[in-house]
C-alpha cells in the first residue's frame, strides 16, 4: 500500500485532551494485532475509526475501555494512564457499548439500564435521582415504552437502544462505542449518531457504514492491517485513491445537499 499522509497528533500540546492513545500495539496469542497506533479525541469530538474487517479497529477500542492491555505505550485520560485507575474510577470516566454482547439473565431493561450507575454507587441501594437518570436515558433513546420488558425478550434494534441508554446513564467522560449502528433501522441509526453527540462526553466510534461515519464525525482515522493509515476530517480522509486501496471500491464523492457533509457513492473496481 502506498503511504498516506496523515495527520500526525500533538500529545505533548494539551495533556488535558479527554482521549490520548500513545503509540499502542496490541498482541493475542502471539501475534501482533495492532501497531503502534497514536490517535487523540479533544473534549467533545466524535472520532471515527474506518477499515475493513479485521483491520484491528475493535481490538483497538478494547484497549481504550480495559478489556485488553496494550502490549505497549499507553491510553490516557486527561493525561492520567487509563490502567492505572481502579475499575471505578475509569467506570466513571469511560463507558462502552462493545460490538457483542450477551446477557445469561433475564433483567427488565430498567434494571439493565440502571446498572449504568453502579460505578457511581457506594452500596447496593440506588443512589438520589438514580431512577429518574435511568428513566431520562430510556426517554432519550426511544425506549421508555419497554422499561417492563425482560432485556432477553427484545429485537437486536431494540437491545441495541438499551445498551446505549446504559452507556448514557453512566454519565462517562468518555463514549466508546463498536458498531453502534448495528441492527438499528436507518432512522435509529441517524437518531442515536445525534443522540450520542448532543449527550456531550467525548465519542470514539468504529463506524462501517463511511457515509455515517462522514456525517456524524468530527474527524477520522482510517485503520488497516492495524496501522492508522490516514486521518482527518471526513472531506480529506474519505478521498477515491484512499478508498481503492484500503476498501477496494471505487467511489464517487458527493456533497450532501443540506448539510454539505461528504457522501459517497460506491462502485465495483473495475478488474
Amino acid at each position: 500500500m502506498r503511504a498516506v499522509r496523515t495527520t500526525v497528533p500533538d500529545l505533548t500540546a494539551d495533556p488535558a485532551l479527554d482521549l490520548a492513545v500513545d503509540r499502542v500495539s496490541v498482541e493475542l496469542a502471539g501475534l501482533r494485532l495492532v501497531h503502534d497506533v497514536t490517535l487523540t479525541a479533544a473534549a467533545g469530538q466524535v472520532v471515527g475509526l474506518v477499515g475493513p474487517n479485521g483491520s484491528g479497529k475493535s481490538t483497538l477500542l478494547r484497549c481504550v475501555y480495559r478489556a485488553l492491555r496494550p502490549a505497549a505505550g499507553a491510553v490516557r485520560l486527561g493525561g492520567e494512564e487509563l490502567h492505572a485507575l481502579t475499575a471505578r474510577e475509569a467506570a466513571r470516566r469511560v463507558a462502552a457499548l462493545p460490538q457483542e454482547h450477551s446477557a445469561e439473565f433475564d433483567f427488565t431493561v430498567a434494571e439493565v439500564v440502571a446498572m449504568g450507575r453502579l460505578p457511581h454507587r457506594r452500596g447496593p441501594a440506588a443512589g438520589p435521582g438514580d431512577g429518574e437518570r435511568c428513566a431520562a436515558a430510556l426517554r432519550r433513546v426511544g425506549a421508555a415504552h419497554l422499561a417492563e420488558r425482560g432485556f432477553l425478550s427484545l429485537s437486536g434494534g431494540e437491545k441495541q437502544r438499551v445498551l446505549i441508554a446504559r452507556a448514557l446513564v453512566q454519565e462517562p467522560k468518555v463514549l466508546v462505542l463498536d458498531e453502534p449502528t448495528n441492527h438499528l433501522d436507518i432512522a435509529h441509526q441517524l437518531e442515536v449518531l445525534a443522540l450520542v453527540r448532543e449527550a456531550g462526553p467525548t465519542v470514539l466510534t468504529a463506524l462501517h457504514d463511511l457515509n455515517l461515519a462522514a456525517g456524524h464525525c468530527d474527524l477520522l482515522y482510517v485503520v488497516a492491517a492495524g496501522r492508522i493509515v490516514a486521518s482527518g476530517s471526513p472531506a480529506e480522509v474519505l478521498e477515491p485513491g484512499l478508498l481503492a486501496e484500503v476498501f477496494g471500491v471505487r467511489a464517487t464523492p458527493v456533497r450532501h445537499p443540506g448539510t454539505g457533509a461528504v457522501q459517497l457513492l460506491f462502485d465495483r473496481l473495475a478488474k
